[in-house]
């Protein structure tokens, strides 16, 4: 008869018929292992339905004292885009104290995903951030089912996860909107992040709040955060709406992008199109004519994700299990 209650690496052993160090030993992925202890052991974990829990794995392997940063990005994204650089800046800083190493993990195609929550759910990590997500991710609900504390950054649509951060996107981007409808534009355009993520989302609806507050019309083109999507996003805006007078971009590589299609047809910046971004990166101020932009602070969020999941490593209880992090207009010579 399966027991009530959560089911103890004890209970497994005694189902199996074997020592409690051969189930530690199975679960650890140990060699010392009969072929045939080892499919008793899994056989009774099946059974079971036993997962490894932190104080389960804290006795058997005293903890890794490492977290993984799980990036759904291919490596040419992430190591071209500097949001990833201040996460990671954060995430590093809150970590030094603590003694906990910071392992990264790329991943994008299914195989890659498969074996990488192989991986965080074989006890070789203490907690998970998960970043860059895009639609119903299933694995930070795989993670959590395997006892691993998980973290993300960003709101993931479809998704309720135990803990996020993220940053005031509507109201950021709404408040970016608002401020072009002051100056007297028009015709606003936006070049829209992924519609597959939270905050292509959320900066979407945002974009949408000032236009239809303003009575103007909605002028959507869509791009992937890339700034190769915002010069393509902008060719196509300009071709079928010529006389679009200021745009706003989900992000500043996108409107980085969009500002050298801009120039290119000859296209003032600001005079004829005024131009805001989102994020407020080191690019912003560099740029010809330095860009407005929504500032949201990348190392902010890092710190933050940090935090809650080490407080979730020492289950420890979370007053705020979901952070949203504060935006403000920079303004700037683009609009």
């Amino acid at each position: 008869m399966k027991p009530t209650g959560r089911p103890t690496l004890e209970e497994v052993a005694a189902l199996a018929g074997v020592g409690r160090g051969t189930v530690s030993r199975v679960i650890n992925g140990s060699p010392r292992v009969s072929e045939q202890a080892r499919e008793a052991v899994l056989q009774a974990i099946d059974e079971l339905g036993y997962v490894p829990n932190r104080a389960a794995r804290t006795l058997v392997t005293h903890r890794t004292d490492t977290v993984a940063l799980v990036v759904a990005e291919s490596d040419q994204r992430f190591f071209g885009e500097p949001f990833f650089a201040g996460i990671i800046r954060g995430i590093s800083s809150e970590l030094n104290a603590t003694g906990l190493q910071l392992l990264l993990a790329l991943a994008q195609s299914p195989d890659e995903y498969a074996r990488l929550e192989h991986y965080l759910t074989g006890q070789h990590v203490d907690g998970v951030l998960l970043t860059s997500l895009h639609g119903d991710d299933p694995l930070p609900a795989k993670l959590e089912a395997g006892g691993v504390p998980t973290v993300l950054g960003g709101r993931p649509p479809g998704l309720s996860p135990v803990s996020y951060v993220d940053v005031a996107n509507r109201a950021g981007a709404r408040q970016a909107v608002e401020y072009l409808v002051a100056q007297g534009r028009g015709r606003i355009a936006t070049v829209a992040g992924p519609q597959d993520m939270g905050v292509g989302i959320d900066r979407l609806a945002g974009y949408r709040d000032a236009v239809a507050a303003a009575g103007l019309p909605e002028i959507i083109v869509y791009g992937d955060f890339s700034e190769a999507s915002g010069v393509a996003a902008a060719e196509e805006l300009l071709a079928a709406e010529p006389a679009v007078d200021a745009l706003f971009a989900a992000d500043d590589p996108m409107a980085l992008g969009a500002m050298h299609v801009l120039r290119r047809a000859g296209r003032r910046i600001p005079e004829d199109v005024a131009v805001i971004g989102f994020e407020d990166s080191a690019r912003a101020p560099l740029a010809d004519p330095p860009l407005t932009s929504v500032h949201q602070s990348n190392e902010e969020m890092g710190r933050q994700m940090a935090r809650l999941l080490i407080s979730r490593i020492n289950d420890e209880a979370l007053a705020e299990p979901v952070v949203i992090l504060e935006t403000s207009l920079v303004l700037r010579d683009s609009a």
